[in-house]
């Protein structure tokens, strides 16, 4: 896959054929260069443990762009219940939850864009 990742001054613009992603790095005080077509130098001089854990966290970060813009994100989510049974419903782009924890009031939830809703 064609990625092509920018930064400049700590701020991560990530390219691919789903889209772009742009990611803001500023808080945390590294230095972020590319070091040719596919790879990406994180350096952190003189750090304590929590700031070195930082480099490790923003490597992943960045391949989790990488893959958002090639691949894409699936997310599954699963409606249990113990006592209260929910009913949750589709009713355009809202969907409607009911009787949660035995509540009375309905909660409707608008569908952000590009996401689809499945009833399995």
């Amino acid at each position: 896959f064609a990625v092509e990742v920018e930064i400049n001054s700590r701020v991560v613009k990530v390219t691919g054929p789903r889209g772009s992603l742009t990611r803001d790095f500023k808080h945390i005080n590294m230095d972020l260069r590319k070091t040719g077509a596919k790879h990406i130098r994180v350096d952190l001089w003189f750090a304590n443990r929590k700031e070195l854990a930082c480099v490790r966290t923003v490597c992943s970060h960045i391949d989790n762009m990488i893959v958002g813009v090639t691949q894409g994100f699936l997310y599954k989510m699963r409606f249990v219940y113990s006592h209260f049974p929910i009913n949750v419903t589709l009713n355009g782009n809202t969907v409607e939850i009911r009787n949660f924890l035995g509540e009375k009031r309905v909660r409707k939830i608008e569908l952000l864009p590009g996401v689809k809703y499945v009833r399995s």
